[in-house]
């Protein structure tokens, strides 16, 4: 008796969902087509290529990149294992392609007469990048480091006479200076108007 009712039950939700055929929601496809077509791209391959590493036909795979199809689960996961990623991010939102810092979010700090500010708000293990800003005659002490760091410095305006150890380099607007990091090293501006140079330290490890 309940296993006719069961059957019957069946038989009801099977009818009402051919008269009620199941679509993606237009913002998921959009997602989904976007999604595996950038995962596809990003590797090199072409659809036919993609579509043979998934076991469907091209075909499908077209359909997939363009919203036209309305997948299983079964072939979301034979996709989602060609791609090599899990199932849910062939469906997630589109991440931001960037961020942006703004100048007063990023720390700056006094050092001798002029200004420094640090340019990496996410930091770089190993890496320190640096805008240097000088009034006229003034002078920014560097502070030595480990033996074996390296420093790259290059002037953008104006002109910055480096002190490193016994020597002087005048280093105008895209020059670039390459000394060791661990001497005892000054930054100055002889000119009339504002220095403004970058500092990549590089340090040892």
């Amino acid at each position: 008796m309940i296993g006719r009712f069961r059957q019957s039950i069946n038989a009801i939700a099977n009818a009402l969902a051919d008269g009620y055929p199941v679509v993606m929601a237009e913002p998921l496809a959009g997602r989904l087509a976007a999604n595996i077509k950038h995962l596809r791209e990003a590797r090199g391959l072409t659809q036919e290529q993609m579509a043979r590493l998934a076991g469907l036909p091209r075909a499908t795979w077209g359909h997939l990149e363009t919203g036209g199809a309305n997948p299983t689960l079964a072939v979301l996961d034979k996709v989602a294992t060609a791609l090599q990623v899990p199932i849910e991010e062939l469906t997630s939102a589109p991440r931001a392609s960037g961020r942006l810092y703004a100048k007063a979010s990023l720390r700056v700090r006094r050092q001798g007469d002029g200004t420094v500010q640090q340019l990496l708000p996410d930091p770089i293990p190993g890496v320190l990048i640096d805008r240097m800003e000088i009034p006229p005659g003034g002078r920014i002490p560097g502070v030595p480091h480990m033996p074996g760091t390296r420093e790259y410095f290059t002037c953008d305006e104006g002109v910055v006479v480096l002190a490193v150890g016994g020597d002087q380099w005048s280093v105008g607007p895209g020059d670039v200076l390459v000394f060791r990091g661990d001497q005892r090293h000054s930054y100055r501006n002889p000119g009339r108007k504002p220095a403004v140079g970058y500092s990549v330290v590089l340090l040892t490890r």
